[in-house]
């Protein structure tokens, strides 16, 4: 049995711990607080963009627009996988790229080439391990970014899909339901599949709009924007699923530390009652030795 000290020593190092895990908690609270009133602000938005471009692709065919247009063969996937830079978030970031994996492992067995585009740092260590080459990566950006770094990537990733040098875009990010649920979600951003978007027109309530100038022209100026837009919801997405998911890991590990305590705590007792025990029979048999001398 471990000596009184040891034990004192381990019920101080958790308290300790759970001083750290507590803290941390609450940083990831006042985080999350301003991150999801950025996606809450940002989805009405997205929404209402989604709702007119769908409305305008349903007006005209898919081959005005390059960005539009179906390829006959997909030879080249690139994968945008987004996750958090730090850890301590439980399994977030293993299900960002868990998910990223499987998803490049379909489009190789389909006979597809995969390539990579990592934002985020957990993202980009595990990626790098993988057959697959990472192009390009942003690390320690998700703390800081603004819709600048969704324009910068969709820029990029539109100029590479224009030229062919790629001909389908998927991203892979966290999704934020709530503060108690985040699921893991792939999109495809490019192309923008247009019988995609007719169905979710048939879902929603039917709009009339009137356009001008054409519905050619608004296409070529919006269908960019809403790469960008797609992407930029994709970062806000995952930056509140991050510290929704460090909130509630360590709201688990400060939970994990009062039960460690209580039972290193119960242990101490019983050392120590076994410590008096032994003491009183070593009195008690010196008195009893003293007696019969």
């Amino acid at each position: 049995m471990a000596s009184l000290k040891d034990i004192q020593r381990k019920i101080g190092g958790v308290k300790k711990t759970k001083q750290i895990t507590k803290a941390m908690n609450m940083v990831a609270s006042a985080k999350l607080r301003k991150a999801q009133q950025r996606i809450e602000r940002f989805r009405p938005y997205a929404d209402k963009f989604y709702e007119v471009l769908t409305d305008l692709s349903s007006r005209t065919d898919a081959s005005v627009h390059p960005l539009l247009e179906m390829r006959e063969e997909i030879k080249k996937v690139v994968i945008l996988v987004v996750t958090a830079d730090r850890g301590l978030c439980g399994s977030f970031n293993v299900n960002l790229t868990n998910k990223a994996r499987r998803l490049a492992e379909e489009k190789q067995a389909a006979g597809k080439s995969v390539e990579i585009v990592c934002v985020g740092k957990k993202g980009r260590d595990v990626m790098r391990k993988q057959p697959w080459p990472v192009i390009s990566d942003y690390v320690n950006v998700m703390n800081t970014f603004d819709f600048t770094l969704g324009v910068e990537l969709g820029t990029k990733l539109m100029n590479d899909y224009l030229n062919h040098e790629m001909d389908e875009v998927i991203i892979v990010f966290g999704e934020f339901k709530s503060v108690a649920k985040q699921e893991v979600t792939s999109l495809r951003v490019l192309p923008i599949a247009p019988e995609t978007m007719e169905d979710e027109a048939t879902s929603a309530a039917p709009s009339e709009y009137i356009y001008e100038p054409s519905v050619e022209g608004l296409l070529a100026e919006l269908l960019p924007r809403f790469v960008n837009v797609q992407i930029y919801r994709g970062l806000l997405d995952t930056n509140a699923s991050e510290h929704a998911s460090r909130m509630r890991a360590m709201d688990n590990a400060t939970k994990n530390c009062d039960d460690l305590a209580t039972s290193l705590t119960l242990v101490y007792n019983k050392a120590r009652q076994s410590a008096i025990t032994t003491e009183l029979m070593d009195i008690v048999g010196g008195a009893e030795a003293l007696k019969s001398a």
